[in-house]
């Protein structure tokens, strides 16, 4: 049998392995955690990020989640996501940064050809949540005309800035489809008016003097202080084809600052802000 003195050196040892080594990793993964430089150390409190992942795109989920872990924020909403795709961005984040977040998902489409899966039971695909605080009274609600292809938005109530905020993600109809989009907005509208604090976040696919927005910046307003829907030149793209269609906007909070960043793994560059209770 061991000795008292065994015993304490074993779980010494033991000790230094996790400080070393870090979180345990997913099957396959190098025991080293692949933190970029200068990534943050901790979730980033009020930090919120929208961010279209690009899909179909052959990319890592492991750089994926590198990608968010450089920022770190409390809240990321994920557009153009496969819900396998997130449970492992999740895992990463947990088991190669020390990123801890509650998810929720809101396929509202099953797709072999974009999630994988078999014919017959394929992968749900549409928007998702990750929060460093919990969520609660959850909808995910599909529009009622998607247009090219199903889309709807998801809702949590989470806490930000020390107070309960709504936070909604959307995906809307694909350039071209204006008028599916202004459909879409009168929807999602209605429900942003209910809450006085409420962050509504995503790919919009609409540049910020499209008609069709009007609803939203009636309600909200972007993070981006200089960009409004009637000087939309001072607007920083945030797609490869410099136009921008993602988009935070706040009701009832107010921005601290926000950055827009090119990413190699999507078409849409990252965007996020940090916030604060107005």
């Amino acid at each position: 049998m061991f000795g008292r003195g065994a015993w304490l050196l074993a779980g010494a040892v033991a000790v230094t392995g996790m400080l070393v080594l870090g979180p345990s990793t997913p099957v396959g993964l190098p025991f080293a955690r692949t933190v970029p430089a200068d990534a943050a150390k901790d979730v980033v409190p009020n930090r919120v990020m929208t961010w279209n992942l690009c899909n179909p795109c052959d990319q890592d989920n492991v750089d994926r989640a590198a990608e968010i872990a450089r920022y770190a924020p409390q809240i990321v909403g994920l557009q153009e996501a496969c819900v396998r795709d997130v449970e492992r961005i999740r895992d990463h984040l947990a088991n190669l940064h020390g990123l801890v977040y509650h998810v929720e998902y809101g396929p509202v489409l099953r797709n072999w050809s974009r999630c994988g899966g078999a014919p017959w039971k394929p992968g749900g695909y549409g928007q998702a949540l990750l929060s460093a605080a919990p969520m609660t009274d959850v909808v995910l609600e599909e529009y009622p005309h998607g247009g090219s292809e199903d889309r709807g938005y998801l809702a949590v109530t989470t806490e930000v800035a020390g107070q309960p905020v709504r936070v909604f993600n959307t995906h809307l109809a694909q350039r071209r489809q204006e008028s599916v989009r202004e459909e879409q907005t009168r929807v999602l509208a209605p429900q942003v008016a209910r809450y006085d604090r409420a962050i509504v976040l995503g790919d919009f696919n609409a540049v910020p003097e499209s008609p069709e927005l009007a609803p939203i910046w009636a309600l909200a307003e972007d993070t981006d202080a200089g960009c409004r829907p009637s000087s939309a030149g001072d607007c920083e793209p945030t797609t490869d084809w410099q136009s921008k269609f993602d988009y935070v906007f706040l009701r009832g909070l107010s921005a601290l600052g926000h950055e827009v960043l090119d990413s190699e793994y999507s078409d849409h560059h990252l965007l996020h802000t940090d916030v604060t209770a107005s």
